[in-house]
């Protein structure tokens, strides 16, 4: 199947499972927003009242990193379980089976699109004008997505080997919505070293400290680094997209009769 045939039947996929997903609730479409804006409420009453955070710009410090991650979490762990959510549709249609985690990557794209316009509409209300900075944004949220989907590609590879993988990706995205600094500056250590070391460890506290340097610091991200978490998750998905192809017909076997 050509390329550009298979990325129109993922978006078709996604587009059809975010109306279906709309359907599921009386708000519909407002839910986009609205459940990530109730994350970012608990932990703004958790970090910021209860334990008396006293950074000035604490809430939006937190909404761009936390906006962010769920985008990240979300995706990864619904894709994660994509192939074998389709389970019936696995066991009757041979298509590629990197087809259903992409579907549901982007179907996390087009709800990311809603909470970035609703995240960039609360920075300027709260006087962080656009810069030309935010011309950044865009190979940010392009590597962004690579990670996204290279991460996508893994997890529901591994969800249909051993299911057991499916709790443990949950499991693994506390600890790094724990570890990432989204309620926590990396920058604020006290030892540049260590900050240096997290943000060369961790690609996604360095990230969402991208996106906080550009939209609220008017700082461009570093790009050497950036392309390197750029080039490293790229060659994650080559060899992602190779190792399902080539293991299809095993991985439907499994879907079917795990």
């Amino acid at each position: 199947m050509p390329f550009s045939k298979f990325f129109r039947l993922a978006d078709v996929m996604a587009r059809m499972a975010l109306r279906a997903d709309a359907t599921k609730f009386f708000l519909g479409y407002i839910w986009w927003v609205l459940e990530p804006l109730l994350y970012v409420a608990v932990l703004y009453v958790v970090f910021s009242v209860i334990l008396a955070n006293r950074q000035p710009d604490f809430l939006y410090f937190l909404m761009t990193g936390k906006l962010a991650f769920t985008w990240f979490s979300k995706s990864v762990t619904q894709a994660s379980n994509s192939i074998v959510g389709s389970k019936g549709l696995v066991g009757k249609v041979h298509v590629p089976k990197t087809l259903f985690p992409l579907a549901s990557v982007q179907e996390g794209l087009y709800k990311q699109v809603a909470v970035f316009a609703l995240l960039f509409g609360v920075l300027l209300y709260g006087g962080y004008g656009v810069t030309i900075t935010w011309v950044y944004l865009v190979p940010i949220i392009i590597i962004n997505y690579v990670m996204i989907l290279a991460c996508a590609y893994l997890g529901a590879t591994l969800v249909c080997v051993v299911r057991d993988f499916a709790p443990l990706i949950s499991l693994g995205m506390i600890f790094l919505m724990f570890t990432s600094g989204i309620f926590w500056d990396v920058r604020d250590l006290g030892d540049p070293d260590k900050s240096a070391l997290v943000l060369a460890l961790n690609p996604l506290a360095f990230m969402f400290d991208a996106y906080r340097q550009v939209l609220m610091y008017a700082t461009p991200p570093d790009m050497l680094h950036l392309l390197v978490i750029g080039v490293g998750f790229g060659a994650l998905l080559a060899c992602m997209v190779v190792v399902m192809r080539r293991s299809s017909q095993y991985l439907a076997l499994r879907t079917l009769t795990a």
